[in-house]
């Protein structure tokens, strides 16, 4: 398949709050360093086209700041994001809101309630990516506003209410109306179905799949929910403290999970015929995201398979298990179990 999107050993790290003392220490004038939260740390995968990527993980694992990161919303610390070839990491945030490839990314939020703007209507929330990025006016915008509309299920008729005088699946899919009206060639998506009913979020999926194969979109699809991943998705990334620990074919991955953490992952998910329903597998508590060993996985603590390697040298993800990849010591252990 032909790589849509190249993501090469990308980082993002935020200042934490300095320790105590680290005042008396600057007065003093000896050295003070601030904090870094590795939010996201060496990463590095491909998104191909016309594919659905998944990518899973706990709260707190970076995820949501991953995406950020790939949508342009906010900088890199370091790392490249090529789209079909051009390095967009090297364009700041606020330059790239007005350079061509904008249009070739776009993002449906988790809350579209809260991801549209209380002041506009439908139409103009629709409208102003058409008017800021295609330069649309007058009839023109009115007839692909509607046109937007009509392809996500939206009737026209709902176009001049605001946000509050819509249903959650009425506003989900104006959000989405908002990112496909431009025509992207990748659309992220950030748990676009959490705040849904179990109905609604159906009708959102399939209306997710007519989409792409209508356009020819790639999908980044970041979501909590196991099921919906394996359903719809055609790889997966497992998120880890900043960290991808495993890669692979959705359905392979949660079948047969080789690294401990995606095993966890898909022990939590609950099974109608599952005779050990309702036995949560507990694995503690994660480690500090602040200034992480780099010399020691980031699962160690939490592993029931952990070894003295694990607390010495960071694992890479190993590539020679055909189409998974694996970070973990172990993972010969697991694939042969």
């Amino acid at each position: 398949m032909t790589a849509l999107l190249e993501v090469n050993d990308l980082n993002k790290h935020f200042g934490a709050a300095r320790p105590r003392g680290a005042f008396r220490d600057w007065l003093a004038g000896r050295p003070t360093r601030t904090p870094q939260i590795h939010a996201v740390d060496g990463i590095s995968f491909t998104i191909n086209k016309g594919e659905t990527l998944g990518l899973v993980g706990e709260s707190g694992c970076g995820k949501s700041t991953l995406v950020r990161v790939l949508a342009r919303l906010i900088d890199p610390s370091a790392g490249a994001i090529r789209l079909s070839g051009r390095d967009l990491a090297q364009i700041p945030a606020r330059r790239f809101a007005k350079d061509p490839d904008r249009v070739r990314i776009q993002m449906v939020f988790q809350d579209a309630g809260e991801s549209i703007n209380p002041r506009f209507t439908a139409f103009d929330a629709i409208a102003d990516p058409l008017r800021r990025l295609k330069r649309l006016r007058g009839e023109a915008l009115s007839t692909k506003v509607e046109q937007a509309a009509q392809q996500c299920g939206l009737p026209t008729a709902l176009l001049d209410r605001y946000p509050h005088q819509l249903s959650g699946g009425q506003r989900a899919r104006v959000g989405i109306a908002r990112a496909v009206g431009v025509e992207p060639d990748l659309l992220v998506l950030d748990e676009p179905t959490a705040a849904l009913d179990v109905s609604v979020q159906v009708v959102i999926l399939q209306l997710l799949e007519q989409l792409q194969r209508k356009f020819g979109m790639s999908y980044l699809f970041v979501s909590h929910d196991l099921s919906v991943v394996r359903l719809i998705c055609d790889r997966v990334l497992v998120m880890y403290l900043g960290k991808i620990v495993e890669v692979g074919p959705a359905r392979a991955v949660f079948e047969k999970p080789l690294h401990p953490y995606t095993q966890a992952l898909a022990a939590a998910v609950p099974r109608l015929d599952d005779r050990s329903a309702g036995r949560l597998r507990l694995i503690g508590e994660p480690m500090s995201p602040i200034d992480p060993d780099p010399n020691r996985c980031r699962f160690h603590g939490r592993c029931p398979n952990g070894t003295d390697v694990c607390t010495s040298r960071m694992p890479v993800l190993d590539t020679t298990f055909g189409e998974r990849s694996v970070a973990c010591h172990l993972a010969d252990q697991s694939r042969a179990a």
